[in-house]
């Protein structure tokens, strides 16, 4: 199976840019009687939409963008479509899309130190195009699904939802398209928000894995739900909206996971790139990090800080749920704590496999600081990989791994 996966990774990523050329080809001239041309079928499509970009901000707007150009009735057609739907920024970013999946492909059988600053640097690309098309791609959207509704069809509306029977809606020459838009952008934001949150966790997943088998399965699968989206809603916009709605609420379930994840990956990835470590020494207290597995009443990954009370010398962690709520303070058992030094970032947890904190990459080669500015009688170990089995629980927020000390 490993060795079908980065097949199957590529193939995923190659149908999901092919399918806009092709459903581009097919719906060129649809029937009359083709679509659904009810007044909310273009909310359908619009929340459809904004899913797909959300899933992955480069492939949905890049995939999204040639949609629109291919299906433009004629060159002054497309010169009024919008930015993302011309062949100077859709084809670049497929490209980049096809290089981050032969990368993947490529990388399953690669040690981690040689393709983890490559995914890293994906990571990046993904937060990038994310505020990319939180600022610019889906207020554009939303804004125009606001005047198609008030009657005001433009040539980026025509191209976008004409064909689920937009052209039919008219409020008797009532301009009610800037009251729409208060409503439709903030709307179409917080989908975008929860759903991108939930869909960049997978690239901190990835990230964070050792192994390359399991990067393939996350990716592809990704992959393979933005296609089955695009399929969906080119053949029925309610099948695909049925759909986007499934995934809109599974991602808001799992919203504070994928928070603290992509928290927990900003900062790998921040100090990574930028060498932090050079320019860093660990305070001899109060020091900022994120909390493990087994800190009791603390959710995985959640970023704090860990405090040495003077006289007692016990350890106490502060953090705030969400970055903004109030204060609350974490009990760190008294037990003999060791720092474990990884390949790319350390942790301090105890004897059993427990993990309390994960330290990011900043503190690397700066352990031995830490256990002097603590007091940690285990002192500083090598960790080595943990098992496959046992990383998959503990970074899908589980019980903790255990480590393996060598």
């Amino acid at each position: 199976m490993k060795r079908f996966a980065p097949l199957l990774l590529l193939v995923a990523t190659l149908t999901a840019i092919a399918v806009p050329f092709a459903l581009a080809a097919a719906v060129s001239a649809p029937a009359p009687d083709r679509w659904d041309r009810s007044p909310v079928a273009p909310i359908a499509t619009a929340i459809t939409t904004v899913t797909g970009i959300a899933i992955s901000p480069l492939l949905g707007t890049g995939a999204y963008g040639a949609y629109l150009w291919m299906t433009a009735e004629d060159e002054a057609a497309r010169a009024a479509l919008p930015w993302y739907a011309h062949w100077a920024f859709f084809v670049p970013a497929l490209l980049i899309v096809g290089a981050c999946a032969a990368k993947d492909a490529f990388g399953a059988v690669l040690p981690p130190d040689m393709k983890k600053p490559l995914d890293g640097l994906e990571t990046i690309e993904n937060m990038a195009t994310g505020l990319v098309a939180a600022g610019a791609v889906v207020p554009f959207m939303m804004g125009a699904l606001s005047k198609a509704i008030a009657g005001a069809p433009t040539a980026a509306t025509d191209g976008m939802l004409a064909s689920s029977g937009l052209a039919t809606i008219h409020l008797a020459g009532v301009d009610l398209a800037g009251l729409l838009s208060v409503l439709t952008v903030p709307f179409g934001l917080a989908i975008f928000a929860v759903v991108w949150m939930a869909s960049h966790a997978i690239n901190v997943l990835i990230l964070l894995s050792p192994w390359g088998a399991i990067d393939t399965v996350l990716k592809g699968a990704r992959t393979a739900l933005l296609g089955l989206l695009a399929l969906s809603a080119t053949i029925n916009p309610w099948v695909g909206a049925a759909l986007s709605l499934g995934v809109i609420v599974l991602a808001y379930f799992v919203a504070g996971w994928a928070f603290r994840l992509t928290i927990f990956g900003s900062a790998f990835c921040w100090d990574f790139f930028t060498v932090r470590r050079a320019r860093f020494s660990p305070a001899e207290n109060d020091n900022p990090m994120f909390s493990g597995a087994n800190l009791p009443g603390v959710p995985p990954r959640t970023y704090g800080r860990l405090v040495q009370r003077t006289g007692t010398k016990a350890l106490e962690f502060f953090y705030r749920p969400w970055l903004v709520r109030p204060v609350r303070t974490a009990k760190v058992p008294a037990e003999t704590l060791t720092v474990g030094r990884g390949l790319f970032f350390s942790s301090i947890g105890a004897d059993g496999g427990k993990t309390y904190f994960l330290l990011p990459p900043r503190y690397h080669g700066h352990e031995e600081v830490l256990v002097r500015a603590y007091g940690l009688a285990g002192g500083v170990r090598d960790a080595g990989l943990r098992k496959a089995w046992s990383v998959l629980r503990e970074l899908f927020g589980g019980a903790a791994a255990k480590t393996q000390v060598v």
